[in-house]
């Protein structure tokens, strides 16, 4: 038996509270099996059948606490958050290489890998709220890691970018779907570690800039002219090997990894006598709120097969992130802050190579080597950001709302003060400043807006913020076709996106820090 392969018994012993005395006929305020109302939606909830079976598994998996499993869940859903930080980067780290050989104008490289990325949102995003987590989890990897491979071999512009863009199908989900599948399987006490997760997209922006550096510098032609394939490998080379690596993350998820159907998801989909099988419930206790409120079924209380005629997507998992007027209000924000930043960021950060480069030209140190050695040590120093902004998460009178926040401010701080640089270290210095700060706003806003949205209707939530954030990720390019690149404009347009967007999450109507999803 594996470590990561174990029974039941072994990854969910049975709780203490649930050989207690049998539930009462009322669900009262607190009762042996659901404990006190310490959940996000305290004040109410829409649908309270699945509101008070939510409470009852939050309760179970805090009694089962932060195990092997768990751990061993922290590592290969972090390999999501490393394939959404490599390939999105990918683009602009082969940039300059690939426009020498192919004689095309740039952003339209972005531009298919942004369209990918948006339609992998889609998606895997609302597609995980019908088939489930798993079909999700273990195929975006794999096509990620597929079209990768072969995108090194992509005789043309449009082959590259065809490639490239089907590798955004696969990446564009990794987000929804595991931010979603650790939500549902981790205690309530140990749930600012979906911020900290964020150090796997650090780690691949390291990892991703280290094989870039020494590829793209030593294999890459110097100029446009003259430039032929065999003299320009570096960039084929580099996709070779993540996409590799990709697919090696895929295996070690499929081959080793034994990943369980989210009791959360199955008991959304009436599946109860199957949840509990991935729980310390029995199931009297999981079906006690259907007895308790006869009058008031869940929605989504009517059992269905995962994959079954009844399996398609309907509307009713977005009117659902929309049921109350307060829930209404926080997924409308989530969705106006991940769109804002979707732009500003795609904006800037899609051609940081070329923007280091132009204005390092400029300096007369514009080389293939400094540009790469630069990336290389802004990705050292998105590392400690994520360790940073888990803490900070956790602060009392700051917690996930007053992190992103804050960091948001600095981020856009930080992009207005490129525009001053008079040399290239003064440039990357305040590069070194907005990278920091990004990453910790990423990894609050990639943390919150799963744990604000219900478990039932978490991929669809997480799919509409990503979408939005895909959208304006797909406008960037378009908008780089016809700006002057040359200039401090977009620059400035990014960082008053960002600080706005910031302002935006002090007006959440929900905050996560000491609360439970449901």
């Amino acid at each position: 038996m594996s470590a990561v392969n174990m029974t039941n018994a072994q990854i969910h012993p049975k709780s203490a509270h649930s050989t207690s005395s049998p539930l009462p006929d009322t669900l009262p305020h607190i009762n042996p099996i659901t404990g006190p109302a310490m959940d996000l939606y305290e004040d109410g909830y829409s649908d309270p059948v699945y509101h008070a079976k939510a409470r009852i598994l939050n309760h179970a998996i805090q009694d089962i606490g932060m195990g092997r499993y768990q751990w061993y869940l922290f590592v290969v859903t972090g390999f999501g958050w490393f394939a959404d930080s490599v390939w999105p980067l990918l683009s602009g780290l082969i940039l300059a290489p690939v426009v020498n050989e192919f004689h095309f104008n740039g952003p339209f490289l972005s531009l298919a890998s942004n369209i990918g990325l948006l339609v992998g949102a889609v998606f895997w995003g609302l597609g995980c709220d019908i088939w489930g987590r798993r079909w999700s989890f273990n195929a975006t990897l794999f096509i990620a890691g597929i079209f990768g491979l072969v995108s090194g071999g992509a005789p043309s512009f449009v082959a590259l970018a065809s490639l490239i863009a089907m590798v955004g199908v696969g990446v564009g989900g990794n987000l929804p779907v595991d931010s979603a599948v650790f939500l549902d399987f981790v205690p309530g006490s140990h749930q600012y570690l979906l911020t900290i997760l964020s150090i796997w997209w650090c780690l691949g922006q390291l990892l991703s800039s280290l094989i870039a550096w020494p590829l793209i510098a030593n294999y890459s032609c110097a100029s446009a002219s003259h430039c032929t394939r065999s003299d320009n490998m570096g960039w084929r080379y580099l996709l070779f090997t993540l996409g590799g690596i990709t697919l090696s993350l895929w295996a070690v998820r499929f081959f080793i990894f034994t990943l369980l159907e989210s009791p959360r998801f199955l008991s959304g989909i009436g599946r109860d006598a199957d949840a509990i099988e991935t729980s310390s419930l029995t199931l009297e206790e999981l079906e006690a709120p259907d007895r308790a409120m006869p009058g008031k079924r869940s929605s989504s209380g009517e059992r269905r097969n995962i994959i079954s005629k009844n399996s398609k997507y309907d509307t009713g998992h977005i009117k659902a992130l929309f049921a109350t007027p307060k829930m209404a209000w926080s997924t409308s924000l989530l969705i106006a802050m991940w769109g804002l930043i979707g732009l500003a960021s795609t904006l800037y950060n899609n051609f940081l190579p070329y923007l280091l480069s132009s204005r390092g030209a400029v300096f007369g140190d514009g080389s293939l080597y400094i540009t790469y050695r630069n990336q290389v040590i802004l990705s050292v120093i998105g590392v400690p950001s994520a360790l940073l902004a888990g803490w900070a998460v956790e602060l009392p009178y700051i917690g996930r709302k007053g992190t992103l926040a804050i960091a948001s401010g600095l981020t856009g701080a930080f992009l207005f003060a490129t525009t001053t640089a008079r040399t290239s270290n003064q440039l990357l210095g305040w590069n070194c400043g907005y990278v920091f700060f990004s990453n910790i706003m990423y990894g609050v806003l990639y943390a919150i807006s799963p744990e604000i949205f219900p478990a039932k209707d978490r991929g669809t939530g997480n799919g509409l913020t990503s979408t939005a954030s895909r959208v304006f990720g797909v406008l960037a390019p378009i908008i780089a076709l016809y700006a002057n690149l040359a200039t401090a404009a977009p620059v400035y347009i990014a960082g008053a996106l960002v600080i706005f967007a910031g302002n935006l999450a002090l007006l959440l109507p929900y905050e996560p820090r000491g609360k439970v999803s449901i």
